[in-house]
């Protein structure tokens, strides 16, 4: 005896549409406790300045990271100023012709 009709076969290949789920880490949700909040804020704050001294210590290492501050230009540029000021300017290696 039949029980029922027969369950079509789900498509495959290139006209199946994907099934959407979600990604992960995409949404967060906001924490609502005081002490969460505060912990949250001390968390994104600490971790921002932890992210701009490797961007400025690889800056120095690198030298020639005009994106990046702080580097091997910019550290020239002080000195030359400095220099400057004092009226010390020393000029640089003459090149032999």
């Amino acid at each position: 005896m039949v029980q029922g009709s027969l369950k079509k076969a789900t498509p495959t290949g290139p006209g199946r549409k994907p099934s959407k789920t979600t990604r992960p880490g995409v949404r967060s949700v906001a924490p609502k406790k005081a002490g969460l909040i505060k912990q949250k804020k001390l968390t994104k704050k600490l971790t921002s300045g932890l992210v701009s001294m490797t961007e400025r210590s690889l800056a120095t290492k690198a030298g020639h990271l005009e994106l990046l501050g702080g580097g091997k230009k910019d550290r020239l540029e002080k000195e030359r100023n400095a220099a400057r000021k004092d009226g010390t300017l020393k000029s640089g290696p003459k090149k032999a012709t």
